[in-house]
């Protein structure tokens, strides 16, 4: 709990303006995106630059407050809940492109950007950010990094990770370090920044990044293959990569997810078959039209029906359609649990077969979308919390689809994370002496546990449980 004392501490950091800790305020920030996690911080504050959320993370390290930074708690992974209390941080304020270096090739942000500004501005600039998650028009870039997002365009270019070179950042008790820099090449001690990316906040509260920017494509082209057999369109994804092609975007949806995309954009999607790619590939027009005609081949071989966009309206409604999946699946039942289930992608036919006879064995229903390209699958089960049997089953039904996710060497989250979420079965992936060693990389940079505690590290075999304070 905050005394009255330490509030007044921090309000004379922040003013009383960016100090809450009325019941309705904390209340919008005791829950994310996450289904089933809520617990009450004790106080939201939001920091309007670097030296107060230096000064405001002391105290909290003096009187063993937790802090959890939060960008726009669009994560599925209950990593912006703060299910121990303590302070939230929001970055509001801290929310500036501080700088386009075109010589260098970077922008450098506060954590507070939503992505989509970010890219927009960038490619006014004729310059490409790639990273792309599907909640890109309200997530942050802060939150991106903590979780290390990927997103649609994840195949051909990498995820958040890949485009992080040098970060700011207040440490558990105060001290602002900076890490890496406008480097192609920096070998200089420990890499401390692809350390903190994906960290998920605890180890540090991000509060200025460096990214890497690169040449904006010169074309891009996008077409549909449309399939009868679910399986043909898992094979397709296999041969794709094997023929040496990697498209910027290879999206899988199953026929449940695509009727109820339709229904949700009404865009014109097909529903009567049984699963469809959504391919893009991007570049010089020459490699662009040679590429989509090989994929085109090779899609029509497992006898599916190409379509391609005819137009940027089109493409971009196909593109809108795809990252309003969970959007539509939510409208279903009051409860939507959208997992990340990643294997490799030679693996995912077997992948894919095997969610679809899980859900049958459990009597759930359980649509299946994702990013197919680099076995990143997206298995979603709309359901209701109310129903505690139904919950019993969805809950044995994702057990084992994580468990035969690590069997085909695979892992339990691509991309949303581990959190509060994922906890309990990430020494099924890491091992015992793989989480021991996490552990004390945690201790040594937070040995007090302030930093979003309760995420990474299960307490208990309880696996998604309702915290309220």
């Amino acid at each position: 709990m905050i005394t009255e004392t330490v509030k007044q501490q921090l309000i004379q950091i922040v003013g009383c303006e960016n100090y809450d800790d009325s019941k309705a305020g904390r209340l919008v920030y005791s829950y994310d995106a996450t289904p089933q996690f809520q617990s009450l911080p004790d106080a939201v504050i939001a920091p309007r630059n670097t030296k107060e959320v230096a000064d405001i993370v002391k105290i909290c390290n003096e009187h063993r407050i937790p802090i959890v930074p939060r960008g726009s708690g669009t994560n599925l992974c209950a990593g912006t809940c703060p299910v121990e209390g303590g302070v939230v941080l929001i970055f509001k304020h801290m929310n500036k492109i501080l700088e386009i270096d075109e010589e260098n090739l970077t922008v450098t942000v506060q954590p507070g950007v939503i992505t989509l500004d970010l890219i927009k501005a960038v490619e006014e600039k004729g310059l490409f950010y790639p990273p792309d998650p599907s909640s890109m028009k309200i997530s942050t870039i802060g939150g991106n990094i903590n979780e290390n997002s990927g997103g649609l365009r994840g195949l051909k270019y990498g995820v958040t990770r890949d485009y992080v070179m040098a970060l700011e950042v207040v440490l558990a008790n105060g001290e602002v370090i900076r890490t890496g820099g406008k480097l192609a090449k920096d070998v200089a001690g420990y890499d401390f920044t692809r350390l903190f990316v994906g960290s998920e906040g605890t180890l540090g509260i991000i509060t200025e990044a460096t990214l890497k920017l690169i040449p904006l494509p010169e074309t891009k082209q996008t077409m549909l293959a449309l399939y009868q057999d679910l399986e043909a369109a898992a094979r397709s994804v296999s041969k794709i990569i094997a023929n040496k092609i990697i498209p910027t975007t290879l999206e899988f949806l199953d026929q449940p997810t695509l009727e109820v995309v339709e229904d949700y954009a009404r865009i014109g999607l097909p529903t009567d078959v049984k699963a469809v790619l959504l391919i893009e590939q991007d570049g010089p027009h020459e490699v662009v039209e040679r590429d989509m005609k090989r994929i085109a081949e090779i899609c029509q071989e497992e006898e599916a029906t190409v379509q391609i966009a005819r137009s940027e309206a089109e493409a971009d409604a196909l593109r809108t359609a795809r990252r309003s999946a969970l959007s539509a699946l939510a409208r279903l039942k009051p409860t939507t649990i959208l997992e990340d289930a990643t294997v490799p992608r030679s693996e995912i036919a077997k992948m894919v077969k095997a969610i679809n006879e899980i859900a049958a064995k459990y009597h759930v229903k359980i649509c299946t979308f994702g990013h197919a390209g680099d076995g990143n699958l997206h298995p979603t089960c709309p359901t209701d919390v109310r129903d505690r049997d139904e919950m019993e089953r969805v809950e044995k039904a994702f057990e084992e689809i994580f468990a035969k996710a690590i069997e085909l060497g695979g892992t339990i989250t691509g991309e949303h994370g581990v959190g509060a979420m994922k906890a309990p079965y990430l020494e099924w992936k890491l091992g015992k002496a793989g989480i021991e060693a996490m552990k004390a990389v945690k201790q040594a940079l937070d040995p007090n546990g302030i930093m979003n505690p309760g995420k990474i590290f299960a307490k208990s075999e309880r696996k998604r449980v309702v915290v309220t304070r």
